[in-house]
């Protein structure tokens, strides 16, 4: 695996793939890397010739009360995974490269309405960072394909929305959420559980699957689902941030006569705040 700190190191590699007529696929990250990165990996090989993936922290998709100096750096462990999954580059930009003139005064991309609602109403700012890195990350790697984990839904459908508006040329795929054998989603933020808060966890997901369950059947009381859910998850020692059904396409509240959903969560447990996410076709 090549390692590229410099951007003109990059774009030369880059550039020489695709003298070649090689595909080229990209998986962003902030590091911290686990399964359900590794899976992000395993998915962009099987859309292209050559790998990248590229690990930085952005300060900017962090808000006041979110501590971007105390986010986990495990490079040497990120390192085993994705020489594991053969990952042909992995690209490690400064914030001097990524933010030359500071944050304060930089340009940013913004996807109006998904960026404001569920996470986007907890977290003001954050998925404006998010879109400013991807699509800076995007103008450096310059893939043929990007892959991001569904686990994140809101955030593949402002990226897919970014991308789309702004006519990059770029595939995203989504990959599928990895889950511990109890159903819990994989996530960098599972490590701030404690043991008995890891058993508690779960929850979220079993609120999920009954809530969907109960949509695949034809229950349309969507408030009352709701409710439901936030009463088991409150229940078992969590505080739910939200639990929402949306219409699959866009994130819209949903009508009766609707068939696709996604069912969202987001609960705050010890120092973690956890997402899930499932989606129901009917």
């Amino acid at each position: 695996m090549k390692r590229f700190e410099q951007l003109a190191d990059l774009r030369a590699q880059v550039r020489e793939w695709r003298m070649a007529g090689l595909r080229i696929a990209f998986v962003p990250t902030m590091g911290n890397l686990h399964e359900g990165h590794a899976s992000l990996f395993e998915q962009a090989r099987e859309h292209a010739d050559k790998v990248i993936a590229s690990i930085y922290v952005n300060p900017m998709q962090f808000g006041l009360n979110e501590d971007w100096s105390k986010y986990p750096r495990t490079l040497d462990a990120d390192t085993i995974i994705l020489q594991d999954k053969k990952v042909d580059g992995l690209f490690l930009p400064d914030d001097k490269t990524m933010y030359p003139q500071g944050t304060e005064v930089q340009t940013f991309v913004e996807v109006p309405r998904l960026s404001s609602i569920l996470c986007g109403a907890s977290r003001p700012g954050h998925f404006r960072g998010v879109a400013t890195i991807v699509s800076k990350l995007f103008n450096l790697v310059q893939p043929d394909v990007a892959v991001f984990g569904e686990k994140d839904f809101q955030q593949l459908m402002v990226i897919r929305q970014m991308v789309a508006d702004l006519f990059v040329p770029i595939e995203i795929i989504g990959a599928p959420t990895k889950r511990a054998s109890d159903g819990l989603a994989l996530s960098s933020r599972n490590g701030y559980l404690t043991p008995e808060e890891r058993l508690q966890a779960p929850v979220i997901y079993q609120a999920l699957t009954t809530c969907a369950e109960q949509l695949r059947n034809g229950e349309r009381d969507f408030a009352k689902l709701e409710q439901q859910a936030r009463l088991t998850i409150d229940k078992a020692g969590l505080r739910p941030d939200y639990f929402a059904i949306r219409r699959h396409e866009d994130l819209l509240e949903p009508a009766i006569e609707d068939q696709r959903f996604v069912v969202l969560a987001a609960a705050f447990l010890g120092k973690a705040r956890l997402i899930d996410n499932i989606q129901v076709v009917n």
